[in-house]
């Protein structure tokens, strides 16, 4: 018995654990995944500097206005900024170091975004009525108080620009702001913003402000070539319409990153 247990103890001592095989197709979606994260990482950061630059301009942490700060969309901006940050950054270093507690955590933050993605994509289908009638009154809001509220100027100047659109259906919603209505005293009434003119430059390099002066009263076939007529209600469809494919992709993208994740674990 201990001739046997002797003769055994060599093969103990030289054992060594062989080091698991990759094949180039391991590599590939290591180093793949890795790179996308990263790319998703800094586009995390950029959204919480954008947040956080826009709190400071605004001087949000003011003592006389940092009791209304949670109701600031820029925190929420800098907050969805932060949590992208840290989620694709724990994804990258998992794919990179292997490392099976951030994948895991990764794998499982990652199931749920897609899973409450995927029931409000559903939700949003079922009740697509309804939500065109809460974003319309959300934008007729907007358009109400964008003379008064930086954060809902700057929301709806972005969607007119990107969308090159002008009020909810039509650029005569306009009139719903007082100083853009056409019985208000200054010189905006019966204007639009410069944000809905088709060249707000003039062909120049400064931005002139009153480019959409008196635009409501100009008909139709006079004020295509001054403003954008259509509403940004149908502009935001048409966008999720030509989009849906880089939608789905962005879907398969996860869906791989999950996987590639439990396999690795």
């Amino acid at each position: 018995m201990e001739k046997s247990c002797a003769s055994l103890q060599p093969e103990a001592k030289h054992s060594v654990v062989t080091p698991p095989h990759y094949s180039l197709t391991d590599y590939f979606l290591k180093y793949f995944l890795f790179l996308c994260n990263m790319l998703f990482t800094v586009m995390g950061l950029v959204v919480l500097g954008l947040g956080m630059w826009g709190l400071i301009s605004k001087e949000s942490f003011a003592q006389e206005k940092i009791g209304s700060i949670g109701t600031d969309p820029m925190l929420i901006l800098g907050t969805v900024g932060f949590l992208l940050t840290m989620l694709c950054l724990s994804g990258c270093v998992g794919a990179l170091r292997e490392n099976c507690c951030l994948l895991r955590l990764f794998s499982a933050v990652m199931l749920v975004l897609i899973t409450a993605q995927v029931l409000a994509a559903i939700m949003a289908y079922s009740l697509q009525n309804e939500i065109g009638g809460y974003l319309r009154s959300g934008m007729l809001a907007a358009m109400a108080r964008y003379q008064d509220d930086l954060d809902l100027r700057f929301i709806t100047d972005e969607i007119q620009t990107n969308l090159q659109c002008c009020g909810a259906d039509t650029y005569r919603d306009w009139e719903i702001n007082i100083y853009y209505n056409c019985s208000a005293p200054g010189v905006l009434a019966c204007g639009v913003p410069a944000t809905c003119c088709v060249d707000p430059l003039e062909n120049g390099t400064v931005w002139n402000s009153q480019c959409g002066v008196r635009a409501q009263l100009l008909d139709e076939f006079t004020a295509q070539s001054v403003i954008f007529l259509g509403g940004c209600l149908g502009g935001i469809s048409r966008w999720i319409e030509q989009h849906e494919n880089l939608i789905g992709t962005l879907y398969l993208f996860c869906g791989i990153q999950v996987l590639y994740s439990e396999r690795e674990e």
